[in-house]
């Protein structure tokens, strides 16, 4: 948001002034004028939820049957798409068509309900942030390192264990981030998204092919209505926990909240924005349950209790092998737009607050523009090439650090999941429409709320579990086996 922040530092009321020809190109409140629609606003929570986790569906349901992994699915669809259109109200205050822009989560919060909230919402939101995009770091370097050992599986045979090493591949990850976080901010990021969302809709497409082929082949993989069986499957502590960590994983794979207000803040005013993002929310939410519903559902019919956690790059197919690189390609296309989709957030707001901190240094908010053969001129930021840079590089040394650290990002989202899609939203809608303490509307808001916290808690038991026997076989920089 550096280009939009200079403009309202150098002219903060640019309709002011007759004959200004930067009218054409600014909003009501100074900032770059915004273009998106509910099509790009669909794209960018494609792209934000329809992450890698898709492919693990299969194991979640393993983990919960028949009954409970597809209730469990459908329910937080509903408790998703439910919150979201509280949040999309939020976005202007106090009108949500004709109010002031909140441009920030945390200035949704502050604008409704304001004190420590607004604190305990940064803390979450961007500690989420800074977790997700290390797991992204981790999950597209598997994905690339599934592609080469998925032809050597082919060349040698699926007995030989070709070790490869995923930190050349993190290495390659970050160097994309590094020029693709150059571009500024959300508003620039919607091509990106499309390409993203198009690849999740692909590989997801891929494994849920191979999977009705596996089925349809006469596989009779073992499935039951309460997934794995104790003293066969799994000891009674590990059901449990597996169950937990299943709740978790379905919870947290619709989880968008933590983007959402920036990506409402990208649409442009007509038709008004909450409208706008409800369509998108619902077209985002309804895809990815039909995504996951097939991917989860056909995925354990061809697995059954003993479903890999990702059988794309956990080699659930070993064959074709040239569609499973292809698959495996295609996640980590996916995994770059959305490393930019979460990332983003988190560059603004460092950059606002250090304009604001700073407001007279030349580094941190001057823009220099740089002509680019065929692609024209490219206003750089000296401030946002530095600090960017080393924000990438520095997620990509502690995934190369902690392989693991997708426990850690299942830990952090177990502790944003209830306050950033739940309880703020809900929260914020009773103080703006001055709902009555104890109304029947407000009870059963507040059992919801109290409900989510307790799911909240259980996945947080299953990461910390989780997180703990990653620990016991912890070596640093091991080869990806």
């Amino acid at each position: 948001m550096q280009n939009s922040m200079f403009i309202e530092q150098q002219d903060p009321e640019p309709y002011n002034h007759s004959g200004d020809v930067r009218k054409n190109f600014v909003d009501d409140d100074g900032r770059e004028k915004r273009t998106g629609t509910w099509i790009t606003a669909s794209a960018h929570i494609i792209t934000a939820v329809i992450g890698s986790g898709v492919l693990s569906l299969a194991w979640s349901i393993a983990k919960l049957g028949w009954v409970a992994g597809p209730a469990v699915l459908i329910a937080f669809s509903f408790i998703t798409y439910f919150t979201s259109t509280l949040l999309a109200d939020c976005y202007r205050s106090p009108d949500p068509v004709t109010g002031k822009r909140n441009y920030t989560y945390m200035d949704v919060v502050r604008a409704n309900l304001g004190g420590r909230k607004v604190q305990l919402c940064g803390l979450a939101q961007y500690g989420n942030l800074v977790g997700v995009t290390i797991g992204y770091t981790i999950t597209a370097s598997i994905s690339m390192v599934a592609i080469k050992r998925s032809n050597c599986f082919h060349k040698h045979g699926h007995h030989v264990k070709c070790y490869t090493s995923n930190n050349p591949f993190m290495i390659i990850f970050a160097c994309i981030q590094i020029v693709l976080s150059q571009i500024p901010n959300f508003h620039k990021l919607s091509w990106l998204s499309i390409i993203a969302a198009v690849m999740s809709f692909a590989y997801s497409s891929i494994g849920l092919g191979l999977s009705i082929a596996k089925a349809a082949g006469g596989s009779h993989a073992r499935t039951t209505l309460t997934g794995t069986i104790i003293g066969v499957d799994v000891t009674a502590s590990e059901k449990v926990w597996r169950a937990f960590q299943a709740i978790g994983d379905i919870a947290f794979a619709y989880a968008y909240s933590t983007v959402l207000v920036e990506i409402q803040d990208t649409l442009k005013s007509s038709p008004p924005e909450n409208k706008s993002m409800k369509i998108a929310s619902a077209i985002g939410v309804s895809t990815t349950t039909l995504f996951y519903f097939l991917c989860g559902c056909i995925g354990y019919l061809a697995f059954g209790n003993n479903a890999p956690g990702n059988f794309l790059t956990g080699f659930g197919f070993y064959e074709p092998f040239w569609l499973i690189d292809l698959a495996n390609l295609f996640i980590a296309i996916h995994l770059i737009g959305a490393y930019q989709v979460f990332c983003q957030p988190l560059f603004g707001f460092v950059e606002k607050w250090s304009s604001k901190r700073w407001p007279e240094s030349k580094f941190i908010n001057s823009e220099h523009g740089v002509n680019i053969p065929l692609l024209g001129v490219h206003y750089v930021n000296m401030f946002r090439l530095v600090w960017r840079t080393v924000y990438v590089i520095v997620t990509a040394v502690i995934a190369m650090i902690f392989p693991f650290f997708n426990d850690f990002v299942g830990l952090i989202g177990a502790a944003s999941f209830w306050p950033l899609t739940v309880y703020f939203p809900i929260e914020m809608h009773i103080a703006r429409s001055k709902m009555q303490k104890f109304s029947s509307t407000w009870v059963w808001l507040k059992i919801l709320s109290w409900v989510c916290l307790i799911v909240s808690l259980v996945a947080l038991a299953g990461s910390v579990q989780g997180l703990i026997q990653s620990l016991k076989t912890y070596k640093p920089f091991q080869a990806q086996q």
